[in-house]
């Protein structure tokens, strides 16, 4: 048996918690991560109660005063956290009796543990996601800036993983830009939810104190109280709302790093990432490893565990507070710093990239990737698309029998396949004049690259600009 029984709620019972029950039951060995928000709430519940008279002055002060200096000892790593106190709330709380006396008892009135964790968890995730939001804005302008340098780089655009048809490497960047601004819209947004304060709520039905949520509200900065008592405890939707939106940023960065990691090799030798961000191996003195674009890749999936964990978590509690939500706090934890990390690794190493620009050139040379180009030519010459797409296929087959790519072929070798091909193909044929023709938003010529680039860049000031 442990040697008491907890003083939050020992009172009615008579004997005390069994020492593994209450090595079980604690959570302080990971929510006391929630210190400095635990911190915050309490000295905001406690300004408010001083405002509606349920607490004086000299009460608020001297609770404000021995908060205050809790916090700098946690900070100093001077606190003594207690697994018989079970979590971070009590462990303040008791720690601030032991300060003040009897007036630290008085800071839990009107309120519950219930919408005490309720309001740290939103706390805290409103300044991760901060945080988080941050890095994602770092990246996409690292991501749009490379893209502006490299609007006119040529590299082959694939389809099935197959040599499809020539696209700019700066083009390439502005779709992995386009996912990460979707996720920074879906995070943005997630903030919203997240920003509502349950305190006051109680352990699920509110309190009889002549509390005002309003100002509570405002002291934190949240945007509103919660509406409903019972929903403001029981409610985790906002921590499925984020990794929700983890999940999806990271199968976004997993799908960019699957193409470094591609491209990386020797196979196909489009770009170099610095020394920095690679490592080597401990038998073969030649390899350069791509660890962290595999690394956020293997990432992805324990991410996506916390998203199925959370949903899992809450799909059959009934209302209001349950002791399953305790479980919310290590994969939300988790989610988070994997997020925070992978992202500050991508910005870092994104604006790094040094494309190889011969290698892209050469690899969109093969393939046959103006294919498409030869078939548009016909088109424009009174050719049916079908009869055009006949007479190119005919024209690949040639070519690799002849081991020669359509624009390396000569005039009458193109003319066999139709007489209506004059000397003037040889301009859609190039590279340069493939990319060139595709002139219109969302294309891959490199003036429109560089204009969506611009666009980009005022879209995420707008987009900075609403938190």
């Amino acid at each position: 048996m442990s040697q008491a029984t907890n003083q939050s709620w020992g009172g009615r019972f008579s004997e005390p918690t069994d020492a593994f029950v209450a090595r079980f039951t604690a959570s302080v060995t990971f929510d006391q991560r929630l210190a400095r928000q635990d911190i915050q709430g309490s000295i905001a519940h406690a300004t408010m109660l001083a405002r509606v008279g349920v607490l004086t002055d000299e009460e608020r002060d001297a609770i404000i005063n021995g908060l205050t200096e809790i916090q700098g000892e946690i900070e100093r790593g001077e606190f003594n956290w207690s697994v018989p106190l079970e979590d971070v709330h009590m462990n303040i709380e008791a720690r601030l009796t032991d300060k003040i006396g009897i007036t630290g008892k008085k800071l839990h009135t009107g309120r519950s543990r219930n919408d005490q964790v309720a309001t740290d968890i939103r706390l805290f995730m409103r300044d991760e996601i901060d945080v988080i939001e941050v890095e994602l804005k770092r990246l996409r302008e690292g991501m749009i800036e490379l893209a502006d340098r490299e609007a006119d780089t040529i590299m082959p655009g694939f389809t099935h993983l197959q040599t499809a048809q020539p696209v700019t490497f700066g083009h390439h960047l502005l779709a992995w830009q386009e996912m990460l601004a979707r996720d920074h819209e879906r995070l943005l947004d997630c903030r919203k939810r997240v920003n509502v304060l349950p305190l006051g709520a109680a352990a699920l039905a509110g309190t009889t104190y002549p509390i005002d949520r309003h100002v509570t509200a405002e002291l934190l900065g949240f945007e509103r109280p919660a509406e409903n008592s019972l929903d403001a405890v029981s409610d985790r939707d906002f921590a499925i709302e984020f990794t929700s939106f983890a999940s999806i940023l990271m199968m976004h960065l997993s799908r960019m790093s699957e193409e470094l990691v591609l491209w990386t090799s020797a196979q196909f030798d489009f770009i170099d990432l610095p020394d920095r961000f690679c490592t080597g191996s401990s038998i073969m003195p030649q390899k350069k490893n791509p660890d962290v674009p595999e690394l956020v890749r293997g990432k992805t999936g324990r991410v996506y565990g916390h998203l199925m964990g959370l949903l899992t978590l809450m799909k059959s509690q009934p209302l209001a507070y349950n002791k399953d939500n305790q479980e919310d706090k290590e994969p939300l934890f988790d989610a988070v710093d994997t997020v925070r990390d992978c992202l500050k690794a991508f910005a870092d190493m994104v604006p790094a990239i040094e494309p190889k620009k011969d290698s892209m050139y050469e690899a969109a040379r093969r393939g046959f990737s103006t294919a498409t180009d030869l078939a548009d030519y016909l088109v424009r010459k009174g050719v049916a698309f079908r009869d055009a797409h006949e007479i190119v296929g005919q024209s690949v087959a040639y070519g690799l029998t002849s081991k020669k790519d359509l624009s390396e072929m000569s005039l009458e070798e193109l003319q066999q396949f139709s007489t209506i091909i004059e000397q003037d193909v040889f301009d859609v044929l190039t590279l340069e004049g493939s990319v060139a023709a595709r002139n219109h938003i969302g294309g891959t010529a490199p003036d429109q690259v560089r204009a969506a680039a611009q666009r980009a860049r005022e879209a995420l000031a707008t987009l900075q600009g609403q938190v």
